[in-house]
Formats: C-alpha cells, structure tokens, sequence
C-alpha cells in the first residue's frame, strides 16, 4: 500500500470513491450525493489543487482505495488549529489498515507544520470503527452535537474529537 498527497491529476478517481461514500454513508457527512454528482470535474479537481488543504489518498495496486484530507484554517487566529475531514474506506478495503495509514499521513502532515498544535475532526456518533480507530490514533472526544445531520427524516449526533500535534508539557 502506498499513501500520496493527491493532485488534480486524480479528481475522477476522487470524486468517484467520494460520491460512493456520499452514497454509501449519507448520515457521515454534511453535503449529500444530490448535490455533489451534480459538480463539474473542474470543482473537484479544484479540490485536490486548493492550498488551505491537503488530500491524501491510499493506493493498493494503482487504484485508490481510501482518502482523507486536512483543512488548514485561514484566519491568523485559527492557524494553531487543522481539520481532519473526508476519511472514506470502501468496504472491501477496512480491516487491512487503510484508515489508520490514512489518519498518520494527516498526523504526519500537521506535525510538520510548526503553527498546528491540535487537530480536529467530526464524527458520526454511530460509527462505532471509525470512533475506535481515532481513539487508536490518540484524538479524544471533546463534545457532542445532538441532531448534527439530517437524513430524511433520521437524525444524527456528531462526535467532535482532538488530538494534540505534541504532547502537553
């Protein structure tokens, strides 16, 4: 398995494995399949060539098998804070250690950055794997947010998790 920095070079393979979480995991995130298949192969290259974050994407014989992104905040008084954002796993790929290649890169990535001193994320409070595989990579819980997304006429709470990019002295 080989993780890499994703450029524009690979939006129809990233919108692609995108749309099928879109599809597969409605409840995981905020924009939903309706809106984003309906998006120009140039928004998601943009996405993929934006300089306030960095996607990252697993690769298991050439083909992408796991993504995950970090958001980098553009207000001078938000900078010491990065966003974990958009980790998806096609099913026939969990349990191999995608996720948690995918979630390091991020660590790896914030930790360089000498500014990040945490990184936060969101997390479907029903996604018992994902929660356990952050807690495997240090973040935390520090709150919750009842009914943070609507599905039809299904509710769900978000878990907001951190980590500290080093240890508290």
């Amino acid at each position: 398995m080989a993780i890499e920095l994703l450029d524009p070079s690979y939006a129809k393979a990233y919108r692609q494995l995108m749309l099928e979480a879109y599809s597969l995991h409605p409840e995981a995130f905020v924009s939903g399949i309706a809106d984003r298949e309906k998006l120009p192969l140039s928004w998601w290259e943009g996405q993929l060539d934006d300089e306030l974050s960095a996607l990252f994407g697993a690769f298991i014989d050439a083909q992408l098998v796991g993504i995950v992104g970090l958001a980098f905040e553009p207000w001078e008084d938000a900078q010491h804070k990065a966003t974990l954002f958009g980790l998806y796993v096609p099913h026939a790929f969990r349990g191999q250690g995608v996720g948690e290649q995918l979630v390091q890169a991020v660590l790896s990535l914030a930790e360089q950055e000498p500014d990040i001193k945490v990184v936060e994320l969101t997390v479907s409070a029903n996604s018992a794997a994902a929660l356990a595989l952050y807690r495997r990579c240090g973040f935390e819980q520090s709150g919750l947010e009842d009914s943070a997304i609507r599905v039809g006429e299904d509710y769900y709470d978000r878990v907001h998790m951190r980590r500290l990019t080093t240890p508290e002295e």
